[in-house]
């Protein structure tokens, strides 16, 4: 069935066109409006780089006016300069710049102002300058600059500076350079150029293959090995009664001795070593593949280490006692002296009688002068002639008024007719010499003198002289210098009581018998000890030489009374105020704490320990000058 066709609405078609008409003006207004946004971007980007290129142009004409003298250098139009730099490969390049790539860079400076100060204030008046208005883009680029300007990084910020300061110098180096200087400076960059050797130089590490030394010591140290292994081999051989393999590694063993001899580099080696290591190395491959036991060589291996380390040890105590005592033995011609001068002093014929002559009355004239407090008096208290006549000889030598010098010595009964027959003989003229006895000193009695009962007292001679003692000197190198035979002399002891010596006396200087004198002494005797008993020389430094290094300060004794970190002194050379000595009671205090030591638990024997007890306090440091350890005064 078919329905007719209606006729065409006239409002229907209206509303349709009138909707297309809608459209069309809606995206033709868009058109519009997007090339408006087009053309007013790069309008604002221009905008915003004018306005930056002219604030830098009026900052570089603001800098310019500010920087007298700057104003030449602005106007040059044009020049050359030829800048010579390194590249990463070591070759040398060189470029040309001109005034406007300088002036582009640059800042000039205003002279007038402290260089550090420039660049930060120029920044700072940027940053305050009005901010762009010619778009939001504009605005956020001020705002970020001025954000950065206002919180520098500080050492980022002393980097520029340097930098700046640096090209500043190169700069004003290249404008003030002449031609000839440019020119020399472009021919050296060419030929150093030309000639530069960029092949990679020879390192010295030890560790590097090509530095290996040729002498070597490697096939002496194999032989060795090898004679090692073979010992061990050989015991297990012959515990196994393996007859053939026990001759033949002894064989080898003395055959590698005997190429190996005195060798220490395999340039000294026998030219037959290399074929005594080849035959041994065979031997060695034979008996492992017949005696090879892991726990069996390890064994062997750790009873030969045990042998070896202690006969290395009784080699040590053995070198060491030797040393000391080749020291302190008496070389044959001068015992032979030593008999000689007591032979004459006990003779007294010939020449020898006028020597005697003489010298009494010489004493008969020098009697008066061994209590004059105006002369200049020294102790020395010694058993060995030539060490005494060594440190009177070198100090008249050196004095500059030597009649005014009396030396006083004192030795003991052994030695004293030889120590007397010397002076006589040799005297020092004209400085005056008196020898005394050890003996003649009655007041010096084991009653009084604490020392001399304990020097007598078995427990002592045990600690010397017993074997079994672990402190004798049979056991071991452990304060072995302390145990020399002078240490048990009395004469090491007499330093303790001068004013007994020498009741008359108010200054008198110790001398050790070990030292030089190489100058005049009398100024010690002008020295303001400041109240002080003793005048010495103090040898602390850092921790050297301290009270620690003397004392037994795990003893509550030595902990309580002194400080450990006390500065020791040198006991060769003291200047002593005998006044004070006798006001202060030195002796009494040197007996006190001898007598607290009797079984050695506060320190060693020796001297230095009870003198730096005994003058705790009562020291006055000399000048280092006057007492140079191990060089002599």
């Amino acid at each position: 069935m078919a329905f007719p066709s209606l006729p065409p609405n006239p409002s229907s078609a209206a509303a349709a066109w009138r909707r297309r008409s809608g459209l069309l003006a809606l995206l033709l207004l868009l058109l519009f409006l997007s090339f408006q946004v087009v053309v007013h971007v790069p309008s604002v980007r221009s905008a915003v780089s004018r306005r930056l290129f002219s604030d830098h142009r009026h900052l570089a004409a603001r800098e310019a006016r500010s920087c007298p003298g700057c104003g030449d250098l602005q106007d040059v139009e044009d020049f050359n300069k030829t800048i010579a730099y390194t590249d990463q490969d070591g070759r040398i390049k060189l470029f040309k710049v001109t005034a406007r790539e300088f002036m582009s860079s640059s800042i000039w400076e205003n002279p007038l102002l402290p260089r550090d100060s420039q660049p930060l204030a120029e920044i700072k008046e940027t940053a305050e300058e009005q901010p762009l208005d010619t778009g939001s883009e504009a605005n956020n680029l001020s705002s970020a600059a001025v954000s950065a300007t206002q919180r520098p990084d500080p050492i980022k910020l002393k980097r520029e500076v340097f930098r700046r300061r640096r090209k500043q110098q190169r700069i004003q180096e290249l404008l003030q350079m002449d031609k000839e200087a440019e020119l020399q400076l472009r021919n050296a960059a060419t030929n150093s150029s030309r000639n530069f050797d960029n092949k990679v130089k020879v390192s010295y590490n030890i560790w590097r293959q090509e530095f290996h030394h040729t002498n070597t010591d490697s096939t002496v140290k194999l032989m060795i090995d090898q004679i090692i292994m073979a010992k061990v081999y050989a015991t297990i051989a012959r515990s196994q009664n393996e007859t053939d393999l026990y001759a033949s590694l002894m064989k080898c063993i003395k055959e590698s001795k005997a190429a190996i001899g005195d060798a220490h580099m395999d340039s000294e080696l026998d030219s037959s070593a290399l074929e005594r290591a080849k035959a041994m190395g065979h031997v060695l491959s034979s008996a492992r593949d017949v005696l090879y036991n892991s726990d069996e060589v390890s064994r062997r291996l750790r009873v030969m280490l045990q042998s070896a380390e202690l006969n290395i040890d009784t080699a040590k105590k053995q070198n060491t006692f030797l040393v000391q005592h080749a020291a302190k033995t008496v070389p044959m011609p001068l015992h032979c002296l030593h008999m000689q001068l007591i032979t004459d002093y006990h003779l007294r014929d010939g020449v020898i009688k006028e020597y005697f002559q003489a010298a009494a009355l010489k004493d008969e004239e020098d009697k008066a002068k061994l209590e004059d407090r105006s002369l200049y008096h020294y102790a020395i208290f010694s058993d060995n002639v030539l060490a005494a006549s060594v440190v009177v000889r070198s100090t008249v030598t050196n004095a500059k008024e030597p009649n005014k010098h009396v030396f006083h010595i004192v030795t003991d009964k052994l030695n004293f007719a030889a120590m007397k027959m010397w002076f006589i003989s040799h005297s020092p003229r004209p400085a005056t010499v008196h020898v005394e006895n050890i003996d003649n000193f009655k007041w010096l009695n084991s009653s009084y003198c604490l020392v001399m009962r304990q020097l007598e007292s078995a427990r002592l001679k045990e600690f010397y002289f017993k074997a079994h003692d672990p402190s004798s000197l049979s056991d071991g190198t452990e304060n072995l210098k302390y145990r020399n035979p002078k240490y048990l002399s009395m004469l090491n002891h007499l330093r303790f009581y001068m004013p007994e010596i020498h009741p008359k006396l108010d200054k008198i200087l110790f001398l050790d018998d070990d030292v030089v004198v190489q100058k005049d002494l009398t100024p010690l005797w002008d020295v303001d000890l400041k109240g002080m008993v003793n005048g010495a020389v103090e040898t602390c430094k850092e921790s050297f030489h301290r009270f620690d290094t003397y004392l037994n300060f795990s003893h509550p004794k030595i902990s309580e009374n002194f400080d450990p970190r006390a500065c020791g002194w040198a006991f060769g050379m003291n200047m002593f105020d005998l006044k004070e000595w006798k006001k202060r009671n030195i002796t009494g205090i040197y007996h006190y704490w001898q007598n607290l030591n009797e079984d050695r638990k506060l320190w060693k024997l020796g001297t230095l320990p009870p003198g730096l007890i005994t003058f705790y306090n009562l020291t006055h440091p000399l000048d280092h000058t006057w007492h140079v350890l191990g060089l002599a005064m």
